[in-house]
């Protein structure tokens, strides 16, 4: 029996292009097809399966998006996403487009697509499992695979805000995709965010103090900073959330295993520090 067409997928379907041939794609019998025939699955989870050829960037396994998800439901990044919200739905129109690179859960793009009720969403990541829990969280929210380094399986000029949070970069895409008058939205962490855990494990992959740098010299052909914000804040975790922050991320395949255990961490106040920044297109 065909996987039933989801409604977010349905009402996204226009941005989508065939990633062979770049065509439109249609709904047919529980899939996506091209005219040329070339054709995706549609998960019964309710996201589409756009990404192949070779191997793509690694995305969050099992283990990481359940401790995501964790993670999230206590708050502990709600004045995060609150910033990212705010800078992204400042200048965007009511029936706005929006493109979550990288989105993980969907956790920020739901975020954003409460403060916009007219706007529809898609979230693109290489995780299959995290695009399951992306697929549901929310009503106006598509979810797709793709890896965000390669062309992006859209049509030109068709998002009002790009989201990137926490997550791999394409510049000439973005700008590609964004309209004339779109946002992009980056939020990338200082190197005092999550600092007492660091202390706490070597092991942690550490921010890169050239980041910022890095950041600038790869948008600005494509893009001006219009407005940035430094939220940074602390939070009190158990020792069991602290365990499910350091294992949503990368740092999740670096330290110990009974590192994060239950009881691997201590209670204590952790810093939330990072850099939203809104940019327009030059």
């Amino acid at each position: 029996m065909p996987v039933p067409f989801p409604p977010a997928l349905a009402l996204c379907l226009d941005l989508l292009r065939c990633p062979t041939c770049r065509a439109p794609l249609r709904h047919d019998r529980g899939a996506l097809r091209c005219a040329a025939g070339h054709t995706f699955d549609i998960a019964r989870q309710g996201y589409a399966g756009l990404l192949t050829g070779g191997r793509a960037t690694s995305g969050d396994d099992g283990a990481m998006v359940r401790a995501r998800e964790r993670f999230l439901s206590t708050g502990a990044y709600a004045p995060l996403r609150a910033a990212a919200v705010r800078l992204a739905a400042g200048a965007a129109p009511e029936r706005a487009t929006v493109l979550d690179a990288g989105c993980g859960t969907g956790y920020h793009l739901a975020g954003l697509l409460d403060r916009l009720p007219a706007a529809r969403g898609l979230g693109m990541d290489t995780s299959v499992r995290a695009l399951r829990a992306a697929a549901r969280a929310h009503d106006r929210a598509a979810a797709v695979t793709w890896d965000v380094f390669r062309p992006f399986p859209l049509a030109d000029g068709v998002a009002d805000v790009v989201l990137d949070v926490f997550a791999p970069r394409n510049p000439a895409e973005f700008r590609r995709v964004l309209r004339p008058a779109g946002r992009l939205v980056v939020v990338r962490p200082t190197g005092r965010h999550l600092a007492e855990l660091r202390g706490r494990l070597p092991a942690m992959v550490a921010v890169d103090p050239a980041k910022e740098e890095r950041l600038h010299r790869a948008l600005d052909p494509f893009f001006r900073a219009a407005v940035t914000e430094r939220v940074e804040y602390t939070v009190p975790l158990t020792g069991e959330q602290a365990a499910d922050l350091v294992g949503m991320t990368p740092s999740a395949h670096h330290v110990g295993r009974t590192d994060l255990e239950p009881d691997g961490l201590p209670s204590g106040r952790v810093t939330v520090s990072v850099l939203v920044t809104a940019y327009r297109i030059r």
